[in-house]
């Protein structure tokens, strides 16, 4: 099975690391699985996994992936460093999303979002995916937005505030700089949580 289309005309910088960032320009797959991993645990660490996967398992691709045996491929995936905090819960949910995309898109991760009717219908496709809840199905449809000029209509709508210009999550994130800022919005964030809850 061909692996999916390459996206190399919008290269992504979220990682600080060229190769990481590499993969993830070249695999919507990755993309989605680096989206994925962003859960208690650093983004730019999150959006390394696939880079992680790749050298380690020899490929990013879905259909290989999904089809490999649990047990090893969750261990390549706790090797130091692992791919995140719970490797093997996420190597489980790497495995399952990736049968998603081999069974419902073909292998074809991008087809999540290039064959949704609207932004409403493009979140709705992601909420249904292993680990994708609202916020991060709002996160993604503006990373799509904000840095592959994927812009169904209403997906300012379904990205909610992260829609907005900003420094707000991992779809502002281009540079170093910018991951500082996101990552400061972040703290702020929780420490006026805090303190509103305290």
């Amino acid at each position: 099975m061909r692996q999916d289309v390459g996206m190399s005309e919008h290269p992504i910088r979220i990682t600080g690391d060229a190769t990481a960032d590499a993969i993830l320009t070249d695999s919507s797959f990755a993309l989605l699985i680096g989206m994925m991993l962003d859960q208690q645990y650093p983004m730019e660490h999150a959006f390394r996994g696939p880079a992680k996967v790749t050298a380690r398992f020899g490929s990013f691709d879905p259909q290989q992936i999904a089809s490999a045996e649990p047990e090893p491929f969750a261990a390549l995936c706790a090797v130091p460093p692992a791919i995140h905090r719970f490797p093997g819960s996420m190597s489980a949910r790497l495995q399952e999303l990736a049968r998603i995309v081999v069974d419902q898109y073909d292998g074809h991760a991008e087809r999540i979002w290039t064959e949704a009717a609207d932004g409403k219908d493009l979140a709705k496709r992601l909420q249904a995916l292993p680990g994708f809840g609202a916020q991060k199905a709002k996160i993604f449809v503006a990373l799509l937005a904000k840095q592959l000029d994927v812009r169904p209509d209403g997906w300012e709508q379904a990205a909610g505030d992260y829609a907005l210009d900003g420094f707000r999550s991992v779809a502002d994130v281009v540079d170093p700089a910018s991951l500082q800022k996101v990552r400061d919005f972040k703290k702020e964030k929780k420490a006026a949580a805090k303190a509103a809850a305290g």
